[in-house]
Order: C-alpha cells, then structure tokens, then sequence
C-alpha cells in the first residue's frame, strides 16, 4: 500500500522587544544566568503580570506579516503542566481566544509551481525558563536559569496540509523572511529565537482521514527539520508495514545519528481562563495604525524589482529575499548604477566577501554609495572584471574611494590600442599552434589567446580591446 504525510507546524518565535512580556525586565535570555529577573518572571505568589503594548504591537505586525487575521479580542489562559522550568504549574498562553485566526504563506513546491499553505491560528505566549543539565561532576545536576522565563513569543501553527519535508523546509524559510521583514524578530533557529516542532501522521495515499500523529522536538536548523520529517515518515511507514502500531507520543531529533527517538508520553494539560491579564480588545483605528507600519512585503517588492529595474524573476527574488539586502540593492541603483550589474555583482561577488570576512551588510565598510562608485567605474570601462574584485577586497580593509583605490594600486584598465597590439603581436607569435587552431575553427582558442594577453597585461588590459585587436591580426 502507498502512504502519504500529514504534517502539522507549531513555530514558536521569538520577538526582539526591549523588555519581556509582562515585566521590565531586559529581554536577554543569554545574559548571565538568572540576572534579568523580578518577581514577576520568577512567577513570585501575589505578582500580577502587565502585557507590554510593544510585545503586543510586534506580535500583530508578526500576525499580519502572514496574512492573518487579527481579532478584535483575544485573552490569555493559563496551560497548566508541572515541569522544573515552570515552578508556578502554568504557561501564560492562549489557547481559547488567540490573538489571529487563518493566514497563508505561497512556496514553491518540488515542480516550481505556486502553493498556499494554511495557518490555523497565531498565538502569544511566554517562553519557560531553562533548565542546564550539569552532568560532568560526582554527582549530576539540573539548574534553572530565569533570564528565559516571560520572554516573549508568538506561536504560529499550520492548519495538517503540509506533504512533505520540502513543503515544511520552504514553508519556515518563507515565514522567517516574511517575519523577519517587520523588524519584529530574528528568526533564527542556530540561535535558539525561533524553534520548530512538527507533528506527524500518515495514512493511505488519497484518503483524507487524519490518524495517531507522532511529535518531532530539538530540531535547531530548517535543515534538521526536512531530515527529521523524512525519517520519522520512514520509520512510521515501517512500523504500519510490520503491523505496530503508531502512539501518540513526542521524539526528539538526533543530528548526529540521524533518527528521531523516543522522549516522553504526549499529555495536554488544561487550559483555563487566567484571571491576572484582562481581556485584549483593539480599535479599528488603532489596528489600522499597526498596519500602516508593515512594510513591503517580499512578495510584492519581488514584482517591483521586476516591473520598476527589469530583473529576472530569480534576481528579483534574491535581492528581496533579506530586507537589509533589498534596502541595500535600491540605493547603489539610486546611486547611479545599472540595476541588472548591480544585482549581479551583489549576488557573485560582494555576498560571498562579506560571507569569507564574518560580515554582514549592516556591519561592513562596504556602504551602497562605495559599492556603487565600484561599479560605476566597471561600467565605464576604467576597471575590468578582475581589478574589480581586486578593489573590492581593498574597500574591506580601507575607507579610501573606488577611484583613490584605481590610483593607489595600479588598477586601471588599458584601453590604449597602440600598448595592447605590442602585447597580441607577441602573443601571436608565441603560441603558433593556438593561431593555427583558430584559423581552422577552434572558437576556444580565442579565449585562450585573449586569456594568455591578460596574463602578460598582468590583469589590466580592456579585454574586449584584447579580442578585437586579436581578431584584426588574425583576419
């Protein structure tokens, strides 16, 4: 019999506000343990919670960044469980009334084509505190650490119509760009501010049923979670095969063996109604000046680039895919430089430079108005392709122009006939064989021609002066 996936995902994210969500404290959960505490998030008996208007702004910009819908009222319950991480015995969450309901993010799926997946709900929460196990020592020990505790979160969870794991892989790339977009959250799941877990099921191909789901945790990388979902799928299929049969339960993900294992028994507490938060209700008004603060979407500035700069679809995708690099992109247009040279160059070679030097574009020397002065004095021909990355290494480590760059290292292009023929004569007559080749219809033989003049030219020679000379000698 053939089996098809049923996947569901509850992301839970992070957002970057300056305090956590029902105290003063500072939102640093990797401070030095438990020094960004209070009453409040140490969850002390008599210390009521106040929700934090910029947590809640961000979670609504979080909402509408994936096409939610906000309500106009949403509450808080206490989920109640007992764990070391949460000594009071509840979560801070909402599980009757959240703050959106639906939603939908487009991915590609595995033939290129278009695909909406659905949103069922989008939540706040307060994250737990963290529990360190020590157990190197005599004796093992488990620590808690409260800096965690009240952090702030939105739970995202997918309505059961993902596939597979390149559904899952390109769903949580495409809410983190969306996401992150909003300036709300990083997003990252190496650093712990956005976690992923999945669950789930499978049942024979075509049927719509939805059968005993299995709960995949611990999965750090978007990487993790399309290996995690394979396997688990596998190992699901087997045991229907060999007629055991599939419990309710929650597994954890293990990178290094590459298999899921066994964690504990799945058990959902209560959730009632919290007493201690009031009842959230927004305005229209007010809702609508929270819209006014999303910016363009990658979606539509993805249109954009193509309709306003003539990029191709893949190219507008690229340069929109983070909004530091579609910010960075306008303005060396802006600046004077062609948008499809500009975007080619950002991609091939100015994304891994920064990458080779632990950079990032909001922390490089490399500024738009210096990468644009780079590629302006491409496009004029003072500069060939190769003196161009060679200018392009020399802006990491200096504040000097493109042009004082040119002129300080010798970078400028010859374009002067009369120098070029005397290096093609000597060329010509150095490689007769490569000539004759030529002659006879070996188009290669002129890129090596063209490669070996370069070469003498020490990397400055125009090379498009090169071919035509070369051409002309050999006519």
């Amino acid at each position: 019999m053939k089996y098809e996936a049923v996947i569901g995902l509850e992301i839970h994210i992070q957002l970057n506000s300056a305090t956590k969500m029902f105290c003063d404290c500072a939102n640093n959960p990797g401070d030095d343990p438990n020094t960004n505490v209070c009453p409040v998030c140490l969850w002390m008996p008599g210390a009521l919670p106040i929700l934090s208007l910029e947590v809640l702004e961000k979670a609504i910009l979080a909402c509408l960044s994936l096409n939610c819908e906000v309500q106009g009222e949403s509450a808080f319950d206490q989920k109640v469980y007992y764990y070391p991480d949460l000594p009071k015995g509840f979560q801070l969450s909402q599980a009757h009334k959240p703050l959106a309901r639906n939603g939908w993010v487009e991915i590609l799926d595995e033939q290129g084509n278009l695909k909406k997946l659905r949103l069922h709900h989008v939540h706040m929460e307060e994250d737990v505190a963290k529990l360190v196990h020590e157990i190197e020592g005599r004796v093992p020990i488990s620590l808690v650490d409260f800096n965690r505790a009240g952090t702030p979160l939105v739970e995202v969870v997918t309505e059961p119509e993902l596939k597979s794991p390149h559904d899952a892989m390109e769903f949580l790339k495409v809410l983190r760009n969306q996401v992150r977009y909003t300036g709300c959250a990083e997003c990252s799941m190496e650093s712990g501010t956005m976690r992923c877990d999945a669950n789930i099921s499978i049942r024979p191909a075509g049927s719509d049923q939805l059968n005993t789901k299995v709960e995949i945790k611990n999965m750090n990388s978007i990487h993790h979670v399309g290996d995690a979902i394979a396997y688990e799928i596998k190992r699901q299929i087997d045991s229907v095969n060999n007629k055991e049969p599939i419990v309710l339960h929650t597994r954890l993900w293990d990178p290094e063996k590459h298999v899921t294992t066994a964690m504990r028994g799945k058990f959902e507490g209560p959730c009632i109604p919290d007493p201690s938060v009031p009842l959230i209700v927004l305005t229209n008004s007010w809702l609508e000046k929270i819209k006014s603060l999303l910016p363009e979407m990658p979606s539509q500035k993805v249109k954009r680039f193509v309709r306003d700069y003539s990029l191709l679809h893949d190219e507008a995708v690229l340069m929109s895919s983070e909004r530091g690099l579609s910010e960075f992109f306008e303005s060396v247009v802006t600046l004077g430089a062609r948008a499809r040279m500009a975007a080619g160059r950002i991609a091939t070679q100015l994304l891994p430079s920064l990458k080779a030097h632990g950079q990032t574009l909001a922390n490089t020397k490399v500024t738009p108005e210096r990468f644009a002065g780079l590629i302006q004095l491409l496009e004029k021909g003072e500069i060939n392709s190769s003196s161009a990355k060679s200018v392009l290494e020399k802006l990491f480590e200096t504040d000097k122009t493109p042009g004082q760059i040119v002129e300080q290292f010798g970078f400028r292009q010859v374009s002067d006939t009369a120098e070029l023929e005397k290096i093609v004569d000597k060329i010509i007559s150095d490689n007769v064989s490569a000539v004759t080749n030529y002659k006879a219809g070996n188009k290669k033989s002129m890129g090596f021609l063209v490669g070996q003049a370069m070469k003498a030219s020490k990397g400055k020679a125009n090379p498009k002066v090169i071919q035509e000379i070369i051409k002309k000698q050999l006519a």
